[in-house]
């Protein structure tokens, strides 16, 4: 008996002396990473004392904090960042769908500022600006070595106010000069047209509106059509989108969708994430479905994408989007400003992460560039048929509605021809569409 209970205890000695052995470095590795921590803030100390007292002008202690964590946070990635709270104020309405400014998405590639995409409507759209462009002098000013938020300051101003940005664009054998008014930007999330039985939802944003726009839009065109067993199908168009509020990306996918995953977040700790699945009832009970992507399709927009195409809902048409695939959240902060920082990476239905891959379309259409001016070929001769021969047999087998039918059947192909010329992705889209619409007995 006293030798079991003398091992016991012994036993129990070894332990603690083992658990020692091992809790001992671990707790002095913390001591240490925390003693590292002290010193640097004494250095950050240090540093911020010398610039108040020494550098050759007076600077206001607050603006040296400020940009003291916005160098941490931009440090991180390209989307986090500081936002004083004149950014905070012009950030919440931009989601709510209107501000100042010239109407592009910006972020920061090798020193230049690159332009994501331009919104549809907008000063920069008008003036030319295209996705990919990179701005490198704003009225003549190097934008070299500034954070993205400086590089924006630089580009706001008054509405009405001329703003001279110098573009590199790929193609160009030089940098180019564009000039842009600043004007009010009002967003109109979703603008929705018909194509014979086909309804086109131009979705340029996503914002508050954006769902409440689509809906009420898609709902009024079945209604002109007479009804859904009149809808062909639909093009969701969001090309140049470039994103926005997480809450109007799932929405819209769930207005596709009856069931299954649309998205899920991960963020840095096993609880850090989220998942959001489709409720039941798809608006356009089952209709075919082309969605319309490129390069300047990011974040929300690709969200959406993926989880259509993951779940063969659509087909998606173009060429490879953005590929932004990290979610930031937005914290405000004392003082009225706030940080955006980048929590979690999104994940598609398949358990895809796009960061930085993007969604690559089912089918692949470049969008031709347009001819310069006074550089078109020359036009084909008219082409000639039986029909225009002098003594034809007519064709009289057909009845009056069947020759009507033929004309509008006729008419919808060269409208889709001439839209071939100003939009070749769209009227590729509109193509698929019409074919499977045939396929499943609809003409």
């Amino acid at each position: 008996m006293k030798k079991h209970v003398l091992a016991g205890i012994g036993g129990i000695i070894a332990g603690a002396i083992l658990a020692t052995q091992i809790a001992g470095p671990l707790v002095a590795q913390e001591q240490q990473r925390n003693s590292s921590v002290y010193q640097q803030l004494d250095l950050f100390g240090d540093v911020f004392e010398r610039i108040r007292a020494q550098y050759v002008e007076d600077v206001a202690p607050e603006k040296l904090i400020e940009a003291a964590i916005n160098g941490m946070l931009t440090s991180l990635d390209p989307h986090s960042g500081y936002l004083p709270p004149d950014d905070f104020d012009e950030m919440r309405s931009q989601t709510r769908g209107s501000f100042g400014g010239l109407g592009i998405e910006v972020t920061m590639e090798d020193g230049f500022v690159q332009v994501i995409t331009p919104m549809d409507g907008t000063p920069a759209d008008d003036a030319g600006v295209q996705p990919g462009d990179l701005i490198s002098h704003v009225d003549g000013e190097s934008l070299m070595g500034l954070t993205l938020g400086q590089a924006v300051e630089l580009m706001r101003g008054p509405v009405g106010s001329e703003i001279i940005i110098t573009v590199v664009r790929e193609g160009e054998p030089e940098p180019f000069d564009l000039s842009i008014i600043r004007d009010t930007i009002r967003v109109q999330a979703v603008r929705t047209r018909t194509e014979g039985d086909i309804v086109i939802l131009r979705v340029t944003t996503f914002n508050e509106q954006t769902f409440p726009n689509l809906r009420d839009g898609l709902a009024e065109a079945i209604e002109d059509l007479g009804g859904m067993d009149n809808l062909g199908g639909v093009v969701l168009d969001m090309r140049n989108n470039p994103g926005g509020l997480l809450s109007q990306a799932v929405r819209v996918s769930d207005a596709f969708l009856d069931q299954g995953e649309i998205v899920s977040t991960r963020g840095r700790g096993s609880d850090g994430g989220e998942r959001y699945n489709a409720q039941s009832g798809d608006l356009i009970d089952g209709a075919p479905m082309v969605v319309l992507i490129n390069n300047g399709s990011a974040s929300a927009s690709e969200i959406v994408a993926g989880a259509l195409q993951d779940h063969r809902r659509a087909i998606v048409v173009g060429t490879r989007s953005f590929g932004k695939g990290s979610v930031q959240t937005v914290m405000p902060l004392r003082g009225d400003g706030a940080i955006r920082l980048t929590t979690s990476l999104y994940y598609t239905p398949s358990g895809r992460s796009i960061q930085a891959l993007g969604v690559s379309p089912d089918i692949v259409v470049e969008q031709p560039r347009r001819s310069p001016a006074g550089d078109e070929e020359a036009e084909a001769p008219p082409s000639r048929s039986e029909a225009d021969l002098r003594g034809r047999l007519d064709n009289n087998s057909m009845s009056d509605e069947e020759r009507r039918q033929l004309e509008d059947e006729r008419r919808a192909a060269e409208e889709v021809s001439r839209l071939r010329d100003e939009d070749y992705q769209l009227a590729y889209a509109l193509d698929i569409l019409r074919g499977l619409s045939a396929l499943n007995g609809r003409r």
